[in-house]
């Protein structure tokens, strides 16, 4: 990979590490080119069956790298129309990869940083992290799907306060509000991280996959369409052998109880 990001797999998961800490992990166009990268490979290669995406040291992203910004000159529209486009790429194959997302959010997250913060399935905050727009400080508008993503996790109402007003929510408040799944001790993130994201590549990775898919259209489809798209995938991953086989095996278990489930049940 390019230089500012890591990424490393191990017993089925993908890390994904935004490292440029001297920088608050702020997104240039090598580390959003790196993510890019990352992406189509947790995409298509099938011995990764999660994805975990976190930052390095106190911050998980500062957002966007301003000191490019700034360096971008009188060419700041091209410049930002290039880096906003490839980040869009990378969130786009996140979140439709056939793969569950883990997202550990270290630290801060402001601007694009708090856009990918909440791309996950599940997002686990540190307690000192916090979540803040950024863009009304600086006269920009959201990217990175912040203002797709927030109407959808908090209700229009919010999303508009939160944007308008550039307001920063605390990770419990972003936990109180529906914005993360969970707020974690200081200390306890990686732990309690990776204790989720092994127990998600333990699971079928194709019926995942199609679960992401559908609560993604679900927004976008009328009920009978949705409906529709619901019986097609339970009927293709049915035709899975290994589905047959956890079917039986789950039936003889019910069918057939220990001792100990017969005297407690």
């Amino acid at each position: 990979m390019n230089s500012g990001l890591k990424f490393s797999i191990q017993d089925g998961i993908a890390t994904i590490t935004l490292d440029r800490p001297e920088h608050g992990n702020a997104i240039d166009l090598p580390l959003a080119q790196s993510l890019l990268k990352a992406a189509i490979s947790c995409d298509h290669d099938s011995s990764i069956r999660c994805v975990v995406l976190t930052g390095k040291g106190t911050l998980f992203c500062a957002g966007g790298d301003l000191g490019a910004f700034v360096s971008a000159g009188g060419e700041i529209s091209g410049f930002l129309s290039g880096l906003a486009g490839t980040l869009h790429l990378a969130v786009s194959r996140l979140m439709r990869m056939n793969k569950p997302l883990v997202v550990l959010v270290n630290g801060p997250a402001a601007g694009a940083g708090m856009s990918l913060s909440l791309i996950g399935d599940i997002v686990l905050a540190q307690r000192s992290a916090h979540f803040t727009p950024a863009y009304g400080a600086i006269g920009l508008s959201p990217d990175g799907g912040l203002s797709w993503q927030l109407p959808r996790l908090v209700g229009l109402r919010r999303a508009q306060e939160m944007l308008l007003l550039n307001k920063k929510a605390s990770a419990q408040q972003a936990q109180d509000m529906g914005l993360i799944t969970r707020v974690v001790e200081d200390g306890q993130l990686e732990g309690e991280g990776y204790a989720i994201a092994r127990t998600l590549a333990a699971m079928t990775t194709p019926a995942l996959g199609r679960v992401r898919s559908l609560l993604l259209q679900s927004y976008g489809n009328s009920l009978e369409a949705h409906l529709e798209q619901e019986a097609r995938h339970i009927a293709e991953l049915a035709a899975e052998p290994h589905v047959l086989e956890k079917v039986t095996a789950f039936v003889d278990k019910r069918s057939h109880p220990s001792k100990q489930e017969f005297r407690h049940g």
